[in-house]
């Protein structure tokens, strides 16, 4: 059961609610249903009695909820649903949103100055402004601003409840740039200021020192167990650690936002009976939490739409439904990883990875014995000299490829996340020394977040689905993929675990 018509990509109202009823976590995320008797708005997988069908009104994003006049519901709070993507890649309109979205989604991009952002985020994407709000409330129902003011404002919302963090730091974390500005929109769209809300919520305080807690939603059905597995097969000592048993893993991480770097570590924990991850992040990274909050969703594939990817891969993978693509808190870790990974094996190329980290990783102090490296920054590798690097036992080909990523990135050139713009990251990948289709696919897989990307000249693929021998198995794979469309990363991920391989001897899953 789905609840949205595809011929028409609008809510149908009758299947919204029969899964109102059901309180099936699957469809967290996909709408929200707002009460007219009281005001309210809430996820699906709400547990208070369920309203009457004349009462309910649906929409598809929180933005349109509030921008209706709806406040968000205390007890199964919104802003803790996966985001809802529609993903195309055939209909200009669909990417264009979906494009914008996924940068308006990333706090690293919240200004306070909400002219500026309109105006910065059409110029990215190369329209007008006026040609980017009728577009975007066309699909979606609200300008661009709307939908932004919504993310930031749900986001102080989860701060506020989960954290002890200052008014003060939250209304910055958020994207506001005063306490005046942030208390006049909290107040103007939920009618309670900050600390009424935070009374309400009777947020308990934290213990100092061992990190600030957080939950983040997924839907349903998640394979935690190979996730889990595809971490702890490329875990670099210090930099990660995966404990399979208590169904946690853990990383160190380093977020530069304007003139300060933020160093630290962060734990996660999935708990699968509430299709919830509870995330601890150390005190140094409590600034930045939106934006640690941002990255682990990516990183562990916690906004991926199992209903929608189904539909399409479960015919040619029924053994796949709860596979995610695993993502990279980092891009430029996973760019690099992917590079050393080429032509060698998963556990070759992690050792590789180790001794980069050993001679050019920061020591971080930490609680926590696992974690006590950072992965070396853009800004170092890219001052690397060649003999240091094939001392490593890396050779010269790679060498070139990672000194010209670390000098894309720390030069700001080359943006290697989910909001970056594919096709033209994909050829500026592709234009560096040593790196080819593969290698350029599987970083858009991975750290560009890109659902359809397709390493078509992957040899273990070709094992799976047959061509192994054939002429041009290259060409062949791409044309058999095409049914695969727009999901063609999940159908590679789902590929690789129906041929029981780590990862493909071609390239760099590592």
């Amino acid at each position: 059961m789905g609840c949205m018509n595809r011929s028409t990509d609008r809510i149908d109202d009758d299947a919204c609610y029969r899964a109102l009823c059901s309180h099936d976590a699957r469809f967290d995320g996909q709408f929200f249903t707002a009460v007219t008797s009281t005001g309210i708005y809430c996820r699906p997988v709400c547990r208070v009695r369920t309203p009457r069908r004349e009462n309910c009104r649906f929409f598809e994003h929180a933005a349109q909820a509030e921008q209706a006049g709806f406040r968000p519901c205390l007890r199964c709070r919104p802003e803790l649903a996966p985001l809802e993507r529609h993903w195309s890649t055939e209909d200009a309109a669909a990417i264009l949103s979906q494009q914008a979205t996924a940068w308006l989604d990333d706090p690293q991009h919240w200004l306070d100055d909400s002219a500026a952002m309109g105006e910065r985020l059409a110029a990215r994407l190369g329209v007008s402004d006026r040609h980017l709000r009728r577009v975007f409330e066309a699909r979606l129902g609200v300008s661009p601003l709307q939908y932004l003011l919504t993310r930031k404002l749900l986001t102080a919302k989860q701060l506020l409840a989960d954290t002890d963090l200052p008014v003060t730091q939250i209304a910055l974390a958020s994207g506001f740039g005063s306490v005046r500005r942030f208390n006049a929109a909290f107040l103007d769209h939920y009618r309670l200021n900050p600390t009424q809300l935070r009374r309400e919520t009777r947020h308990k305080a934290q213990d100092s020192g061992q990190g600030t807690v957080v939950r983040l939603g997924y839907r349903p059905p998640y394979d935690v167990a190979a996730t889990l597995a595809f971490f702890r097969q490329r875990m670099i000592e210090g930099v990660a650690f995966v404990d399979e048993a208590q169904q946690r893993l853990g990383f160190t991480l380093r977020i530069d936002a304007g003139d300060h770097s933020h160093r630290g570590w962060l734990l996660a924990r999935f708990d699968e009976a509430r299709s919830q991850l509870e995330l601890r992040v150390s005190d140094a990274l409590r600034e930045v939490l939106p934006q640690v909050i941002h990255r682990l969703r990516a990183a562990l594939d916690l906004d991926a739409d199992p209903g929608a990817i189904n539909a399409v891969l479960h015919g040619a993978f029924p053994a796949g439904d709860g596979l995610r693509v695993p993502g990279a808190l980092d891009g430029f870790e996973l760019a690099v990883r992917a590079v050393l990974g080429q032509q060698i094996t998963v556990a070759a190329a992690r050792t590789l990875a180790q001794r980069l980290v050993n001679r050019f990783g920061e020591p971080l102090d930490t609680p926590h014995a696992e974690l006590s490296r950072l992965f070396p920054s853009a800004a170092v590798l890219a001052q690397a000299e060649g003999d240091a690097l094939g001392l490593l036992g890396i050779v010269k080909q790679r060498q070139a490829a990672i000194v010209a990523l670390a000098r894309g990135v720390a030069g700001q050139g080359l943006v290697l996340n989910g909001s970056a713009d594919v096709p033209a990251t994909l050829a500026a990948l592709k234009a560096l020394p040593g790196i080819g289709d593969w290698t350029a696919q599987y970083i858009a897989m991975r750290a560009l977040r890109w659902p359809d990307a397709f390493p078509a000249g992957d040899v273990a693929l070709h094992k799976v689905m047959g061509l192994q021998g054939g002429k041009q198995p290259a060409r062949a794979a791409e044309a058999a993929s095409l049914a695969w469309k727009p999901w063609r990363s999940y159908a590679v991920v789902r590929a690789w675990s129906a041929g029981h391989v780590a990862g493909p001897n071609h390239g760099a899953l590592s």
